[in-house]
């Protein structure tokens, strides 16, 4: 990424990174001059949410926080069905996001059954109570998959 984002940079081309934000700070100094964005994969609010993806949540804030000082971020977060659908934990995120900065964007996204996955799509009334706990927060949140 870094070699691409630099080549990219030199060419009057603006860099984005769709990221799960599990890179190292280390890797992530050695990006951050080159990229003008990213949109950033929050997956939950838990730990044990991230431990299902064998990530870690503290990792991913980290990352969050470092790459906001830079550069334009943007959160997703894939809303499954019994595992970060809750009222409490979207409170917990959007409180948090706002703490780094309010103007964050947070896109909810709905998530559909693929492959090995067999929870039911994403309700789309929950969606719409996620988006009003964040909205508290956050000055820009959107829905997706809708």
């Amino acid at each position: 990424i870094r070699d691409t984002a630099k080549l990219a940079k030199e060419n009057d081309l603006q860099v984005v990174v769709v990221t799960n934000g599990t890179a190292s700070q280390e890797a992530l100094e050695e990006i951050l001059p080159y990229v003008d964005a990213f949109n950033i994969d929050l997956k939950g609010f838990t730990d044990p949410v991230y431990q299902s993806y064998a990530g870690s949540l503290e990792q991913v804030k980290a990352f969050i926080e470092r790459a906001a000082k830079d550069a334009h971020v943007e959160i997703t977060s894939l809303i499954v069905p019994g595992k970060n659908d809750s009222l409490e934990q979207m409170e917990e995120q959007a409180k948090w996001l706002a703490s780094v900065d309010p103007d964050i964007p947070l896109h909810i996204t709905r998530y559909f059954p693929r492959w090995k996955e067999t929870e039911d799509p994403t309700d789309i009334e929950q969606m719409k109570q996620l988006q009003k706990v964040a909205e508290k927060y956050l000055h820009k949140v959107y829905l997706g998959n809708v």
